[in-house]
C-alpha cells in the first residue's frame, strides 16, 4: 500500500509543472467537483487569424471551497472519477466570499495522506470481509461433510435392516 502511495506521489510530482489557470464556471452542482474554463486559441486558416476556443475541465475540489467566478490554479492529478483528472492547487482570486471564510484547499501532502488513510481503511474492511467469508465457507464445508457422513451411516444401517430415528432437517 505504501508503494502505491509513493507511486501516486511520484506521478503527481512528475506532472507538477503543468499548472493551468482558469475560471470556475460551475460550482455547487456536484459534490467536490467544479467545472473550470481554461483559455485556448484555434487557428482558422480561411481567415488567417486565431479565434478563442476555451477548454473545459472537471476539477476535484476536496473541501468544496470554490465558488462560481473564482480564478484558480489547477494541476493534473490521479483520476478521481471517470472524467475528473485534475485537482485545485490554490485559489488565485476569489469571487464573492473571501478566502479566509472558506475551507482551505489541501496541499499535495495532505491529499496523499488522506488517500493513504482512506486506502488503509478499505484494506482493513476487505481483510475482515475475506476472513468472514472464509469462516462461512469452512462452516458450510463442515456441515456438508457431516451430512455426507449421516447419509452414509443411514445407508449402512438400511443394508443391515436396522431402523434409525428420522434425520433432523435444518430449515
Amino acid at each position: 500500500m505504501a508503494s502505491e502511495v509513493a507511486a501516486a506521489a511520484a506521478n503527481v510530482v512528475r506532472r507538477a509543472g503543468k499548472e493551468m489557470h482558469g475560471i470556475v464556471v460551475s460550482a455547487g452542482l456536484m459534490d467536490k467537483t467544479v467545472k473550470v474554463k481554461l483559455g485556448g486559441l484555434r487557428w482558422e486558416p480561411r481567415v488567417q487569424k486565431f479565434f478563442k476556443e476555451p477548454r473545459f475541465k472537471l476539477v476535484h475540489d476536496p473541501r468544496n471551497s470554490l465558488r462560481q467566478g473564482d480564478v484558480v490554479a489547477i494541476e493534473p492529478s490521479w483520476r478521481v472519477s471517470q472524467h475528473v483528472r485534475h485537482v485545485v492547487k490554490h485559489i488565485i482570486a476569489p469571487y464573492g466570499e473571501p478566502i479566509e471564510s472558506r475551507d482551505p484547499v489541501p496541499t499535495l501532502e495532505e491529499r496523499i495522506a488522506e488517500r493513504a488513510a482512506k486506502r488503509a481503511l478499505k484494506d482493513e474492511r476487505r481483510a475482515a470481509r475475506k476472513e468472514e467469508q472464509a469462516r462461512i465457507r469452512e462452516e458450510m464445508r463442515v456441515a456438508a461433510l457431516e451430512a455426507k457422513e449421516e447419509k452414509k451411516r443411514r445407508g449402512e444401517a438400511m443394508e443391515r435392516g436396522e431402523e434409525l430415528p428420522p434425520a433432523a432437517t435444518e430449515t
